[in-house]
């Protein structure tokens, strides 16, 4: 066994690695760029080496300076983790002859299923099932066409270098199938320096169904069962659960032995997935196989008890698998949540900044939470937007759906907007747990991210009821010594902007217990939260609830809400949010809202002359100049900011006034780049 290994990575799955590693008595190596000095990664390990600026190329992808990291502290392995260099032939070819352990599977598995043509062609002669279609590099628009009519349309026109959704375009059509061709190409060279392009069968309404291989290259292969990956945004996985609610035994199995027969056939060690795309009538094609560890292996782990991590160490120390087949067997139901510092409510645009406050929900069983940040740690637009993967683990599927609800809505994190409510929202939606799903559900469903009226409220009696008493509660703080305070019925008025509904405390049953009237109907609310506190657990009349709560001075600017109306003092408007809905919710005297009816509302003038970048980020490309004449609809410029890029258009026809942004400069959220006239 390695008595000390480096991890080429960062953030969440880091800290995943250096767990692992601890409990196995290995000592750890993290390397950190200058932007991570101080996360989380860095100071668990046992040691710490800066290896470059914060540009990913010039530090995690450095390969020289990871190697230079290994000698100076005497690493005998090295564990990639996921994204990176986890899945560069070159870079293990590299650490094989400085006589330096992957942790992973060898460069020659690695290059062949790196190319989606070449792995196409090993999993035809493995027997594999695989998607109909010409695997001939396509050099032509025309050729393209060509091709596409024979398999018939829909086709999937493909980048051989592609991943991550680039390099990838749905052709219905010739006229589609002439720009899709024009685009992958551009995308693939300008991404991966590799313009090679296939074209093969578009399966409609696919699900998308990946199976875990464990091999020691020693001649045991294992599989370890499937995960559902099904529901993705921009070919980005969000939630993965194992097993999967739609495949039968029959297709369980044989994709499980397909998946082992790549493995052996392309000599594989190590853990890996197999990634097969499913149609309704239980087909199954191979797509590609990611010869690393995958972001969502949490959910295997959970199902099987096996630690990824741990066997692919032992794997690379030339330990052998002590399992059978037969002995790799499915305990209850797992579900992971990929929790972004995204704004789902802003077309899911990325959200920087330091986080103020962060309290995962690892108090209710069954939850597990990986991550790299803690409460003052900054997320930063180098790198993605991956937060945390929220884990739960139950006796069956709805067991786990219901622990999800509760893990999401005791979810705390501040300071930056995450993808919380949008999970919420998932994890209830009525076709998501009846199974009926597939990889265009967001499309279908939430194209472009929440809707800003805050969706839909589960329980608009909770928010109402916990808002006034918050209130409440937050004014007995203050009026302690006043015993009158305390024994006299108190009315409120809750408005959030659309209805007004009055709410009477007649007093407290004990410390944590307050009576209440709504709308002439008594309740009883049981809580021991106190103002300070993000999260509120309350019991309604005996029905349980978790809520956020925030005063509305704090949060608003972040979360986009609308203006808090002229009159109502900032200390008595609060933000609430549960299940994916969120509220604005004012709470006043009787008197206060009768005189607030009274005052106009503010107005504020629309200001369309403007064009703001609307996050941190750096500043591409800028295509306009002062003077020019655009149409409304014509890109202006590009923003990069977490591995993705933003279009800017122009929001009417006008003339260029000013351009107040260049290429390559920081800009922030609001930041104005161009003016127009």
């Amino acid at each position: 066994m390695f008595t000390k290994i480096l991890i080429a990575n960062r953030g969440e799955i880091a800290c995943r690695i250096l767990r692992s590693a601890k409990r196995l008595g290995i000592a750890t190596v993290a390397v950190y760029s200058e932007a991570d000095k101080d996360a989380l990664h860095a100071r668990l390990a046992d040691e710490a080496v800066c290896i470059g600026p914060a540009a990913s190329r010039l530090s995690y992808l450095n390969i020289d300076a990871i190697v230079a990291a290994c000698r100076q502290t005497g690493a005998q392995a090295v564990h990639p983790g996921y994204g990176f260099l986890s899945e560069h032939a070159g870079f293990v070819s590299r650490l094989e002859n400085e006589g330096i352990a992957f942790i992973g599977p060898d460069s020659k598995a690695i290059a062949a299923m790196g190319d989606k043509i070449a792995s196409k062609e090993l999993a035809l002669a493995a027997g594999v099932n695989t998607i109909p279609g010409c695997q001939d590099v396509i050099t032509s628009p025309d050729q393209a066409v060509r091709i596409a009519r024979d398999i018939g349309y829909p086709v999937m026109i493909k980048a051989s270098a592609g991943g991550g959704g680039k390099g990838l375009r749905v052709a219905y059509d010739d006229e589609q199938t002439r720009s899709g061709f024009t685009a992958c190409r551009n995308e693939a060279m300008n991404s991966f320096g590799d313009d090679r392009i296939f074209i093969e069968k578009y399966i409609e309404k696919p699900r998308h169904i990946e199976i875990q291989v464990l091999a020691d290259g020693r001649g045991r292969t294992l599989y370890l069962w499937e995960r559902e990956c099904s529901l993705q945004r921009r070919h980005q996985k969000l939630i993965e659960e194992a097993p999967s609610s739609f495949i039968n035994a029959d297709t369980r199995r044989a994709m499980g032995e397909q998946a082992v027969a790549l493995a052996e056939a392309v000599g594989y060690r190590s853990a890996g997935t197999v990634e097969f795309v499913v149609g309704d009538d239980q087909s199954f094609y191979f797509l590609e196989m990611n010869t690393r560890l995958q972001v969502e292996h949490p959910v295997t782990e959970a199902v099987t008890g096996l630690d990824l991590v741990e066997w692919m160490i032992r794997i690379a120390a030339n330990e052998p698998l002590p399992y059978r087949q037969e002995d790799i067997a499915r305990q209850g139901w797992a579900i992971e949540c990929r929790i972004n510092a995204e704004d789902p409510f802003m077309d899911n645009l990325p959200s920087t900044g330091r986080i103020t406050r962060y309290h995962p929900p690892l108090e209710l069983q069954g939850v597990r939470v990986d991550t790299g940040v803690e409460q003052g740690a900054t997320i930063s637009a180098h790198y993605d937007s991956m937060i945390a993967k929220l884990i739960v683990h139950a006796e069956d599927r709805p067991s786990a759906l219901a622990l999800m609800e509760q893990a999401l809505d005791r979810f705390v994190i501040r300071g930056v907007t995450s993808n919380i409510a949008l999970q919420s929202r998932l994890i209830r939606h009525p076709d998501f747990r009846a199974g009926n799903f597939d990889t265009s559900f967001m499309q279908h469903h939430f194209p472009s991210g929440l809707p800003t009226d805050g969706g839909p409220c589960p329980d608009p009696d909770a928010f109402t009821l916990a808002s006034a008493w918050a209130h409440w509660r937050a004014e007995s703080i203050r009026h302690a010594d006043d015993r009158a305070f305390a024994s006299k019925p108190i009315d409120y008025v809750v408005d959030d902007g659309l209805t007004a509904r009055r709410v009477r405390i007649t007093g407290q049953d004990g410390d944590d217990i307050a009576v209440l009237e709504l709308d002439g109907r008594r309740r009883t609310l049981a809580s021991s939260w106190t103002p300070g506190h993000c999260d509120i657990l309350l019991a309604l009349d005996d029905v349980q609830y978790a809520l956020q709560i925030d005063p509305a001075a704090d949060e608003s600017a972040s979360l986009h809400m609308p203006p808090i109306r002229k009159g109502a003092l900032a200390g008595h408007t609060y933000l609430l949010a549960q299940g994916g809905a969120r509220r604005q919710l004012t709470v006043l005297s009787p008197a206060a809202h009768a005189l607030l009816q009274r005052m106009p509302e503010d107005t504020a003038e629309d200001r369309d002359d403007l064009v703001s970048s609307p996050m941190t980020g750096t500043l591409l490309s800028v295509a306009v100049q002062a003077g020019q004449h655009v149409k409304e609809g014509e890109l202006l410029a590009v923003i990069s900011a977490m591995k993705m890029e933003y279009n800017l258009y122009a929001p009417k026809d006008a003339t260029i006034a000013a351009v107040l942004g260049t290429p390559g400069q920081t800009v922030t959220a609001r930041q104005t780049l161009i003016e127009l006239r």
